[in-house]
């Protein structure tokens, strides 16, 4: 097919359509370890954001190496760097998704060995405040 182009407007003319697909995915129950029904949209999103951060990267073969989260090489790294290191591993992360637009505020306390973060992942569905703990020695 030969493309169309539109001399008014000095451009081609479009002949496809963009189809935005759902975000419908199976309903985990982490803590009963359960999958039963369904989600959309928001609680998709959820759900879509704690598995990438609770997947390290390169470590399982069936999961494409383009998503996911690196953590694993934080331990024994001093408090300092990790404090730094994993809101940035966060962002890095969650906007591989193209439903997230942007992740900030990020607020970041230490414990003996742990480095707690709360962030907010902004959506094409809304806002989601979330948090991850990473124990780095």
């Amino acid at each position: 097919m030969l493309p169309q182009v539109d001399l008014e407007n000095d451009g081609l003319v479009p002949d496809f359509e963009e189809v935005v697909e759902p975000s419908k995915a199976h309903k985990l129950y982490i803590d009963k370890n359960r999958c039963v029904g369904f989600v959309d949209e928001l609680e998709a999103m959820k759900q879509a954001i704690f598995l990438m951060l609770s997947i390290e990267r390169y470590d399982h073969i069936i999961y494409s190496w383009n998503n996911f989260v690196e953590l694993k090489d934080l331990f024994g790294m001093p408090t300092s760097y990790v404090a730094s290191e994993v809101p940035r591993r966060i962002r890095e992360c969650l906007l591989q998704d193209d439903r997230i637009n942007e992740v900030d505020s990020f607020v970041v306390t230490t414990h003996k060995n742990k480095v707690h973060v709360q962030y907010t992942a902004h959506t094409i569905f809304g806002d989601i405040t979330g948090e991850k703990e990473v124990i780095y020695a």
